[in-house]
């Protein structure tokens, strides 16, 4: 994969809390700090995007017709069948 270099200015403060995250053996350099928080950030937007996708397609369903007991043996049930309950 190829890489891009780019030049980034942070606060001293910053500067610090990145070196103590190196020093505390986490990480081996700054760019390896900050690919990280670069993966986390990927990883908390598909999250984000797949509720976002899963409310959108709740709320575009209506409303149910369903008693609040018929739902809620559907959800046990369901967890039952994966295994979650």
């Amino acid at each position: 994969m190829a890489t891009v270099r780019k030049t980034v200015t942070f606060t001293e403060q910053q500067d610090k809390w990145i070196k103590a995250q190196i020093e505390a053996g986490e990480f081996t350099n700054d760019s390896e700090y900050l690919r990280n928080l670069v993966r986390l950030d990927q990883a908390k937007n598909a999250r984000f995007l797949s509720l976002k996708t899963k409310l959108v397609e709740g709320l575009e369903s209506g409303v149910s017709n369903k008693s609040l007991p018929e739902i809620m043996k559907e959800v046990e049930a369901r967890m039952r069948a994966d295994g979650r309950l």
